[in-house]
């Protein structure tokens, strides 16, 4: 059965940084798109990130372009999101979601992978002073 755990998240000042994992047991991550999400309190679900399955393509959020990344390790059977220069904002659920592909439209894969997707339950991330 697939599963999906993230962990890394925590509490951190604006301008610190992050790391978050998604681990996978049941498969291999190489066999997915994966796609990073958040929800604050009271807010809709967010694309964050989506990294494809051959490990090249990967598309952000224009809210974390410049500030988040993706990466795949596929001998940790792992993908991550770097978060670096954290703003109050980007307070928030963090989770993971293996899907079949990413787009260049993030809301689409919120679509896709709500449909057809697999998800962890989520990490919190606290950023304040």
């Amino acid at each position: 059965q697939l599963r999906l755990v993230e962990s890394g998240g925590g509490s951190v000042q604006p301008g610190g940084s992050l790391t978050l994992s998604c681990a996978m047991s049941g498969s291999t991550v190489d066999q997915y798109a994966i796609g990073w999400f958040r929800q604050a309190p009271g807010k809709e679900l967010e694309g964050v990130s989506c990294i494809a399955r051959n490990n090249i393509d990967t598309n952000e959020a224009k809210s974390v372009k410049g500030r988040f990344s993706t990466s795949r390790d596929n001998v940790e059977n792992k993908v991550y999101l770097q978060m670096n220069s954290l703003k109050p904002e980007d307070t928030a659920v963090y989770s993971c979601a293996a899907g079949p592909a990413c787009s260049r439209d993030l809301g689409a894969v919120i679509q896709t992978f709500t449909l057809l997707g697999t998800w962890g339950q989520g990490t919190q991330v606290t950023v304040s002073s």
